[in-house]
C-alpha cells in the first residue's frame, strides 16, 4: 500500500516532542511490513546539509531518506520556515501559524501530484496537517489524482488544536459556508484540529483509553461531542518504542549493561545513579525515579503535597526535568529539607535519563492525564516499576502484574499506592516476579504498525 506519512515535525531532522519521535519510527515498522511510503514535512532552518544529507528535488523541495528507502520530502518557503523555532519563539506562538500550515497542507497535496505518488493513505498529524482532509473533501475533491486518496488523522494530543481568530478563515482558500458549526468554526474561532476530524475517513489516538476518553468532556477540549458523534471511525493505537534506542542491554550511557537473564546486573546501575546524585548509596532503600515535564498535567500538584510523606517512608528520589516556576521553587524547597532523600536536576540531560530508567527501582508517573506515555514503557523495559495513574496509555499499559496503579486522581490514593509498592519492594519474590513481567512486556513499534496496516486497508476499502 502507498502510505503518504505527513507531520509538522519528524526524528532525526526536527522534534520538539513525542511526535517527531512516532513520525520517525512508524514510517521505518510501516516499510518492514511491506509498504510503499513517502514522509512529507517542512524545511525548516534546523535542517541543514551539514548535518543531514539533502537532495533537491524542485526549486522549492529538497529531500533526504530513512530507512531502506523512504524518501523524505521537505518543503521549503524562507517566509515560512526559515525560522529558529518550529511552531513559536520566547514572544509566544507564531502570529502567522494559520498561514505557515495551510500553505504546507496544500503544497503537499500538490507535491504528491508532482512526484506522481499516488498515496492510497495520506496519515495527518496533529492540528498542524489536518487542512489536508479538508482540501481533499473540498478543493481538490474533482481531481482524478486525489479521488481515491483515504485520509487517516492521528490525534497527539487533543489539548492542541490549531485554534485562530475567524478572521483567518479567508486564508485557508477555502469556501465560506465551511466556517459554520459542522466545519471549522469553534465558538467562533477556526479550529484546524476540527476541520480534520469533520473530514477525515478515520480518526486514531495513540492509545486505546485515550480514544474512550477524548469523547468525554473532561478530557475532550470542546471537541468530545463531535468526536462521539464520529466514533465508529475512531479508534487507538499505542504508540511504540525504540528497541534500538532503548535496551539496557545495549545501553551505553548506563554502566551496567543487563537484560532479565542477568537482572542483578542492574544494581551496579543503582549505585551508580546513587553515587551521581550524591544520595546514600544502599541497595535496600528504593530508589524512585521520575523523568518529566514539571507540570500539573504531569501529576506535580499531587505529588509535590505528599513528598515530604513519601521521604519520611525510606525512599530515594531522583527527578529530572524543567518546567512551571512553582514546582521549580516547591521542589528546590524540598531537596534543601531532604538532601539525602531528593535529588533534583532541574535540566534537560539525555545521558542522566538513561541512568535513572536502569538505576531506579520504581519509576513514578503520576499524571494526570497521559494520551499514551512513553516513560512507563521505557521503564519497563529497564525493569524499573512504573506507578501510575490510570488514564490513557498509562491504563493500557500498566497493570497489577508489571506495576502499581491508582485510580483516584488524589493526594491519598497516590500515597497509598506508593505504599503498596515500597511494601512490595520488600518482598523480593513479589519484586522478581514483577521485574521479570515487566521485561517480557513487548511495545515495538512492530507490533503498532501491524495495527496501522489493518487500519489502513480499513480506510481503503471504505
Amino acid at each position: 500500500m502507498k502510505i503518504a506519512m505527513i507531520a509538522s515535525e519528524a526524528v532525526p531532522f526536527a522534534k520538539t516532542g513525542g511526535l517527531a519521535d512516532v513520525v520517525g519510527a512508524l514510517p521505518l515498522a510501516l516499510e518492514d511490513c511491506g509498504h510503499d511510503l513517502v514522509i512529507i514535512m517542512p524545511r525548516y532552518k534546523c535542517i541543514t546539509p551539514g548535518k543531514f544529507k539533502i537532495n533537491r528535488v524542485s526549486e522549492d523541495i529538497s529531500s533526504s531518506a530513512v530507512g531502506k528507502k523512504v524518501k523524505v520530502y521537505f518543503i521549503e518557503n524562507d517566509l515560512y520556515f526559515n525560522r529558529d523555532g518550529l511552531y513559536l519563539d520566547k514572544n509566544g506562538d507564531y502570529e502567522d501559524n494559520l498561514e505557515r500550515f495551510a500553505f504546507f497542507c496544500r503544497r503537499t497535496l500538490d507535491l504528491l501530484k508532482e512526484v506522481d505518488f499516488a498515496a492510497d493513505i495520506v496519515h495527518l498529524h496533529d492540528w498542524q496537517s489536518s487542512l489536508i482532509a479538508v482540501y481533499l473533501k473540498n478543493l481538490y475533491a474533482k481531481q482524478p489524482f486525489y479521488k481515491r486518496m483515504k485520509s487517516l488523522l492521528t490525534i497527539h494530543n487533543i489539548g492542541y488544536q490549531g485554534v485562530f481568530g475567524k478572521d483567518e478563515f479567508a486564508k485557508l482558500g477555502l469556501d465560506g459556508s465551511l466556517f459554520n458549526i459542522s466545519g471549522l468554526e469553534f465558538y467562533n474561532q477556526v479550529n484546524l484540529l476540527k476541520g480534520g476530524i469533520v473530514f477525515s475517513d478515520f480518526i486514531n489516538t495513540v492509545s486505546p483509553t485515550y480514544a474512550l476518553e477524548i469523547q468525554r468532556s473532561e478530557f475532550g477540549f470542546g471537541l468530545d461531542g463531535l468526536l462521539s458523534q464520529r466514533n465508529n471511525v475512531l479508534s487507538g493505537i499505542l504508540n511504540g518504542l525504540d528497541y534500538s534506542i532503548w535496551d539496557p542491554n545495549l545501553d551505553n550511557f548506563i554502566n551496567q549493561n543487563y537484560s532479565s537473564a542477568s537482572i542483578e546486573e542492574k544494581a551496579y546501575n543503582k549505585a551508580d545513579l546513587q553515587r551521581i546524585c550524591r544520595l546514600p548509596v544502599e541497595n535496600d532503600l528504593p530508589v524512585l525515579g521520575i523523568v518529566s515535564r514539571l507540570a500539573e498535567q504531569k501529576g506535580f500538584d499531587i505529588l509535590t503535597s505528599c513528598l515530604p510523606e513519601i521521604c519520611k517512608m525510606g525512599a530515594q528520589l531522583v527527578i529530572l526535568g524543567t518546567g512551571d516556576k512553582k514546582y521549580h521553587q516547591d521542589l528546590k524547597a524540598l531537596g534543601k529539607i531532604y538532601p539525602k532523600t531528593i535529588s533534583l536536576n532541574l535540566r534537560f540531560d539525555d545521558p542522566l535519563a538513561h541512568k535513572i530508567y536502569a538505576g531506579s527501582d520504581i519509576f513514578l508517573m503520576p499524571s494526570s492525564y497521559e494520551p499514551c506515555g512513553l516513560g512507563q514503557l521505557i521503564s519497563l523495559r529497564y525493569g524499573t516499576i512504573p506507578l501510575v495513574f490510570k488514564t490513557g496509555g498509562l491504563a493500557d499499559t500498566v497493570n497489577k502484574d508489571n506495576g502499581f496503579i491508582f485510580s483516584k486522581y488524589t493526594k491519598d490514593d497516590l500515597l497509598k499506592s506508593v505504599k503498596r509498592c515500597l511494601a512490595a519492594f520488600k518482598d523480593k519474590k513479589r519484586w522478581s516476579a514483577l521485574i521479570n513481567n515487566a521485561m517480557a512486556c513487548n511495545f515495538s513499534w512492530e507490533a503498532s504498525a501491524k495495527k496501522y496496516s489493518q487500519l489502513y486497508a480499513k480506510a481503503k476499502e471504505e
